[in-house]
């Protein structure tokens, strides 16, 4: 593994990954297995993988199922509670748990305790009008194959029973509601990230970690030219690939921009930062055994929603609560304050205007949440745990997330929630912006690339996807059948089941 300028990487390679993330691993891991005698390098800026938005405590590790997070199945305008979002970022996770699996039954990955657990995954609001959402999308989502094992409850007994912290020291007349999974997890995606590195380090991949990506060009080869900088030494040189993917988290806005490439005019970045509470002392964390996620602050963003976790990181297990939104202009925790101002070109320029016009209540909640005090924060809290001592918790910051703003079909510029694959026409490039479900749905991300950006190869790789992912060009909600054995299957293997 090369950390340092000692080793003069290779000019040339057929693949370079910018980033040391979820999903820069994600996508080595599939190339090395689909393609061994490809020649990859992995330039990432830290000191070893997964240290920004995909380590533990930059990122919620919810294991998105869209079980518990209520902004993936909002109240329309005909008054209906809509599961669309929710069964597609539901089949997304089971790609997820396939690829996995087959990773852990190979030995690319080691004991899934390592880095996936299994947990509850609980909904919960309080008051009639937030019940009644919730009484409602349990209706709904009780119909989809995806989530028909939901359980549902409005009984502060019962749901203490699930959730103890959520009901000790709560009014027994304030109307409350909660549905359940059993069948949820808490993910801790640093720890992929690095189990993944070790894999591509064994494989033959270049890893050059310490080394920052400053510069994209097209050379008159056709072939992606990357600038790269080694931290340590100070010494710049260049390598080139003919495919790079640019999985920098926030700081692939301006690389992609930097690249050149038609498909990033129009996009901007709206950074949001985070706070956490979190409380180590086993004699609170051993008395809650769930992901709890609430409904969001009016003006609030998606990834703002309020949630009392469960984590478990290199096998300890802690509480966390939050998020406690903040403003900083930061890409990336590790970033600079120029990262915002620098990422406006003139073809962003109104998009992202616009955007700020039409968002003001977020910018509202933004400021409030900014100079919200510590005693406002563990206030929050209390609405989900009324007998939290405020003492026992530590503030901790989380990482950067950054929000895609660009121009919808009528070219005026929205502020979009989500996770956005950006390629080149010819696909020799491409990058990924955005934020959650991100880290989760990382697998079906990376396999929607293959097929973006590797036409020609897709069809001679199928066989090897399918043994990937049994279910890869399946819907597992038309086939319950498939679905009920692939859901056995990777709690077995993942040892969810246990």
């Amino acid at each position: 593994m090369t950390e340092s300028s000692s080793t003069s990487p290779a000019q040339r390679f057929d693949v370079i990954l910018i980033g040391g993330g979820i999903m820069s691993t994600t996508l080595g891991a599939l190339l090395k297995e689909l393609q061994p005698e490809w020649e990859i390098a992995l330039f990432e800026k830290l000191d070893q993988a997964g240290q920004e938005s995909s380590d533990p405590w930059n990122n919620a590790g919810t294991g998105h199922t869209a079980y518990c997070e209520l902004n993936y199945t909002p109240r329309g305008s005909d008054g209906a509670v809509s599961t669309a979002k929710a069964v597609g970022i539901a089949e997304q996770f089971h790609v997820s748990r396939q690829l996995w699996s087959h990773w852990v039954n190979n030995g690319t990955l080691g004991s899934p305790r390592t880095f996936i657990n299994a947990l509850p995954h609980i909904s919960f609001v309080w008051g009639e009008k937030n019940s009644q959402y919730l009484r409602d999308r349990y209706e709904a989502m009780k119909a989809q194959p995806l989530f028909s094992h939901i359980q549902h409850s409005e009984d502060h007994e019962e749901i203490g029973s699930w959730a103890p912290l959520l009901t000790e020291g709560r009014d027994p007349q304030q109307q409350v509601a909660a549905s359940k999974f059993d069948d949820g997890t808490d993910v801790d995606f640093g720890s992929l990230s690095r189990q993944l590195s070790s894999h591509l380090d064994a494989s033959g991949v270049e890893l050059h970690f310490g080394h920052e990506v400053t510069g994209l060009s097209r050379g008159t080869d056709g072939r992606w030219q990357v600038k790269v900088k080694d931290r340590s030494a100070g010494r710049k040189f260049s390598a080139s690939a003919r495919f790079v993917f640019v999985g920098a988290g926030g700081g692939a806005l301006g690389l992609l921009q930097a690249a050149g490439i038609d498909e990033i005019k129009g996009f901007g970045g709206f950074p949001v930062s985070g706070q956490f509470l979190r409380v180590t002392d086993s004699a609170v964390a051993e008395k809650h055994h769930a992901k709890v996620y609430g409904l969001a602050s009016v003006g609030a963003p998606p990834m703002s929603v309020p949630h009392l976790d469960t984590r478990f990181v290199e096998g300890r297990r802690s509480l966390m609560f939050g998020p406690y939104a903040g403003f900083s202009t930061n890409f990336l925790k590790s970033g600079s304050f120029l990262d915002l101002p620098l990422s406006v070109r003139p073809h962003n320029l109104l998009p992202m205007m616009q955007v700020g016009k039409d968002n003001t209540d977020l910018v509202t909640y933004l400021v409030k949440e900014v100079l919200k005090s510590s005693k406002k924060k563990v206030e929050e809290l209390h609405r989900f745990y009324p007998q939290a001592d405020g003492d026992q918790w530590e503030l901790i910051t989380a990482g950067q997330r950054v929000q895609v703003m660009k121009k919808n079909e009528d070219g005026k510029g929205v502020l979009q929630f989500g996770t956005e694959l950006v390629a080149a026409g010819d696909g020799s490039i491409a990058g990924l912006l955005g934020a959650s479900p991100g880290a989760s749905t990382a697998p079906s991300i990376m396999l929607r690339l293959l097929e973006r950006c590797f036409p020609a190869q897709v069809e001679g790789w199928k066989t090897k996807l399918e043994e990937m992912v049994p279910s890869y060009g399946r819907l597992l909600t038309d086939e319950p059948q498939l679905l009920s054995e692939i859901a056995a299957s990777t709690n077995k293997t993942l040892q969810l089941d246990a």
